[in-house]
């Protein structure tokens, strides 16, 4: 159970017993075998029960229990009245105060009966694994959470803290994924960074064994140098579809390769962010369980107008803030899918629909989380 967070249940789990498994107190007091209470009455107190540790006798007319909250209430009691109502002068309870109507007394089963079943499909929370707990449950079975091999390719690029060349860039997006993959209750395992070679991408693939799915960036676009495709395609990648209308993220692969997935990013920083938010997390939801895996838009006005859309979906890097009358959104002025300061000061994506007409300040978009 300790290690059940974030996966997705894969089988019902049934509650051997109810919770409370006996009526319990609900508070600090005394429990008597009287419903109506009322100031100067007189109990004699014949014992007393804490949680875990329970009184086993029976109370009778005119006794009271002093009782925990939590601790199980003994035979005959139907109520108790709370230690603030009570002067306690030896062996006997006076009522001063208004006890009140409420018995303070949680029934057995009062938050779940025996037989309580928690079905799939559903995530563990927090909340979900106290459930469980209380349920009894050490163990659960869930959906295995998938291991990604995530390949860099590409002569330009070092890992972060290397020397690199005039002509060679510090690779970044596989950090930003891993984090995304990590997120989702799965794992990310880095691969070398493949050179541009054939041999060489051939190598970086057999690296790839073991994992569950299979994500490159980079050298996914026609190019002489971008040999990704030719490689998937040697090493046996069943290709789904190639190239997708939408910016960023235009040159996306996505296929199969020995029953397991196969996702070919885009090399642009921004584009491989934005296209594992759309296409990798839903994968990896699926994989673990949720039957609903895509994201889901939500509702905003624009601030600030924008101009006709063009032949491909955008989407536009943007910030919401909710005001007094509702959530608006401002697309950042520069969408240029290389610049990453412009995606960290983002908390949204804004969908503007291919050849979609000028939309005016105040009008109702889509907007995406990230």
């Amino acid at each position: 159970l300790a290690e059940a967070a974030g996966r997705w249940l894969a089988e019902p789990v049934r509650a051997a017993r109810a919770q409370p498994p006996f009526a319990a107190s609900a508070m600090d007091g005394y429990a008597v075998s009287v419903a109506e209470v009322a100031p100067g009455d007189r109990f004699t107190v014949v014992g007393e029960a804490a949680a875990g540790h329970g009184w086993a006798g029976r109370i009778g007319a005119g006794e009271a229990v002093r009782i925990f909250t939590g601790a199980p209430v003994p035979e005959g009691g139907i109520k108790v009245v709370l230690q603030e109502d009570i002067t306690r002068e030896g062996d006997t309870a006076l009522v001063t105060g208004a006890p009140g109507d409420g018995s303070n007394i949680r029934p057995e089963g009062a938050d779940f009966a025996a037989g309580y079943t928690l079905s799939p499909p559903r995530r563990l929370g927090p909340p979900e694994l106290a459930l469980l707990a209380a349920m009894n449950i050490g163990r659960v079975s869930v959906h295995a959470a998938p291991e990604v091999a995530l390949l860099a390719t590409g002569d330009e690029l070092i890992m972060p803290g290397g020397t690199p060349r005039p002509d060679q860039i510090t690779a970044s997006n596989i950090f930003a994924l891993k984090a995304m993959i990590e997120a989702e209750g799965a794992r990310a395992r880095i691969l070398p960074i493949a050179p541009d070679t054939e041999a060489g991408l051939a190598q970086s693939f057999a690296l790839t064994e073991g994992a569950d799915m299979v994500v490159t960036i980079g050298g996914a676009s026609v190019g002489d140098h971008d040999l990704v495709g030719r490689a998937a395609a040697d090493w046996g990648v069943e290709r789904q579809f190639y190239k997708i209308a939408m910016r960023p993220g235009k040159p996306l692969m996505s296929g199969r390769i020995g029953g397991r997935p196969f996702l070919g990013l885009p090399g642009n920083p921004v584009s491989a962010i934005v296209c594992g938010r759309l296409f990798l997390t839903p994968i990896l939801r699926r994989l673990m369980g949720d039957p609903d895996p895509l994201p889901k838009p939500i509702s905003a006005r624009l601030a600030s107008p924008l101009p006709a859309g063009g032949p491909r979906a955008l989407y536009m890097r943007a910030r919401s803030e909710a005001r007094d009358d509702g959530l608006w959104v401002t697309p950042a002025e520069r969408q240029d899918s290389a610049l990453l300061t412009v995606l960290a000061q983002a908390d949204c994506l804004l969908l503007h629909s291919p050849h979609a007409p000028p939309q005016a300040a105040g009008t109702l978009v889509n907007i995406l989380r990230i």
